[in-house]
């Protein structure tokens, strides 16, 4: 995160950026850091768990006890590498009385003992530059408040979210006999489309001429442009090209990792699940999952009856669309009965995510929904259980995040956009128009 060669800093961690990254301690470069002793209590109630954000609390004790070994924690204690800094964690949590986040605030809470910790340590290390780095926006702000430099945790952040690849692109002047040869032969050599152009791998093109015009893509394994046709998947058509070009990347056998951004109603999540039951002979399984992040970031605990009855909210989005894909069949259709034997035998399985994680994934079509409220490691965890014939599929929209602690910069999928663009196994597209209906688009597109 910091810049070598510059001058040695300390910066001061928060509980959201440790729950963000474990091993977020270890980047920032030759600076020192400083764990407030409030985090350390703040984390002790995040170690019980499966989630994600209690694997980071359980790693981070562990990062910490072997780092720590044979010194007390209050005195400065080298970090891993001969590059790195030192840390220590912060004993106090008093400040002084000008600068007391707890008299100026008027509440005698966590936050505010974190500011007062950072604060006390700038006192103490007169001449060195003190840096509160946290996830939480007011937190951030609340030190600025009290003349306390903060920052973002910027690893594994992207440059800018508006710059994302959309996976789509398109090609003027383009020869008319070269896009009458792409639709009689399915193919065609790049240079025939353009001898400077750079073809993205898995790129797809809208490819024009005065006369004509047809979809393309760009096949890193055979090196030609092929021809994508417009395919029904469970009764289901694509609306425009982009959906035309997303069913192709989910269909596509030789992409095992696709990204599926846009806005919501522009068939996202439908699109993904019918592509998987059109393949369903292919795989042994269908899941359907996506992260629990609860309205007004209120714990599914509140919620009355049992788990399965707390959860069925966060998971009805998901049987809406299959509820969706179902009634395009008479009740009588085989198709209609087959996709509820599915679910009956586990064929087809709608879940939170959080009760995937930990599983290996073989023989799986694995679609995550909300990708978006995911962190960048989180993502990398659920990639790398993959195992043989897997394809996973995220879905969701970047600018629609309702976690406090991410933004479009910072979330989980655009992370993956921006690192795997151009790698033979990825393809992503962007779904610029909604399809749900005229109402949805009158709203996303004025209020």
């Amino acid at each position: 995160m910091a810049k070598k060669g510059s001058e040695k800093k300390i910066f001061v961690l928060d509980t959201s950026v440790i729950l963000f990254s474990h091993d977020s301690i270890m980047n920032f470069a030759e600076h020192d850091v400083g764990i407030p002793i409030t985090v350390l209590e703040e984390l002790d109630n995040f170690k019980k768990g499966n989630d994600t954000i209690n694997f980071e609390a359980r790693e981070f004790a562990r990062l910490l006890d072997g780092l720590a070994k044979d010194h007390m924690l209050q005195d400065w204690i080298p970090l891993n590498g001969n590059t790195r800094g030192k840390f220590k964690v912060l004993m106090h949590s008093e400040a002084e009385p000008e600068f007391d986040a707890v008299k100026v605030f008027g509440e005698r809470k966590n936050d505010h003992k974190i500011l007062n910790a950072a604060l006390r340590l700038k006192k103490e290390e007169k001449g060195r530059k003190v840096i509160l780095v946290s996830k939480d926006i007011n937190l951030r702000l609340k030190a600025k408040s009290l003349d306390l430099t903060a920052e973002d945790y910027e690893t594994g952040k992207i440059k800018d979210a508006s710059e994302l690849v959309t996976g789509k692109y398109e090609i003027n002047k383009v020869p008319a006999t070269t896009i009458d040869t792409l639709y009689k032969k399915g193919e065609v050599e790049p240079k025939k489309i353009s001898k400077t152009y750079e073809f993205q791998n898995n790129g797809y093109y809208i490819l024009k001429s005065p006369k004509n015009s047809a979809l393309s893509f760009y096949n890193p394994v055979t090196e030609m442009m092929g021809h994508v046709e417009k395919k029904t998947v469970y009764n289901i058509k694509p609306r425009n090209a982009e959906q035309a070009f997303a069913i192709h990347c989910m269909m596509n056998p030789d992409v095992r990792l696709a990204a599926i951004t846009g806005m919501a109603g522009t068939g996202k999540t439908l699109l993904a699940l019918a592509c998987a039951l059109e393949q369903k002979r292919e795989f042994k399984q269908i899941y359907l999952a996506r992260p629990i992040v609860p309205l007004s970031n209120k714990d599914i605990g509140y919620l009355p009856g049992d788990i399965k009855s707390k959860l069925n909210p966060y998971m009805e989005p998901l049987w809406d669309n299959l509820k969706f894909i179902q009634n395009h069949y008479k009740e009588t259709d085989k198709e209609y009965k087959r996709l509820t034997d599915m679910v009956n035998q586990e064929k087809l399985l709608i879940t939170p995510l959080a009760y995937i994680r930990g599983r290996s994934l073989s023989n799986i079509y694995f679609i995550v929904d909300e990708a978006q409220n995911l962190t960048p490691h989180e993502v990398k965890t659920i990639i790398t259980r993959a195992g043989e014939n897997t394809k996973i599929v995220f879905t969701g929209d970047i600018h629609q995040i309702d976690t406090p602690y991410l933004d479009s910069q910072s979330n989980g999928l655009s992370y993956l956009v921006d690192r795997l663009q151009g790698q033979e196994l990825f393809a992503n597209i962007n779904l610029e128009k909604g399809e749900r209906s005229e109402l949805a688009n009158l709203a996303n597109e004025l209020l």
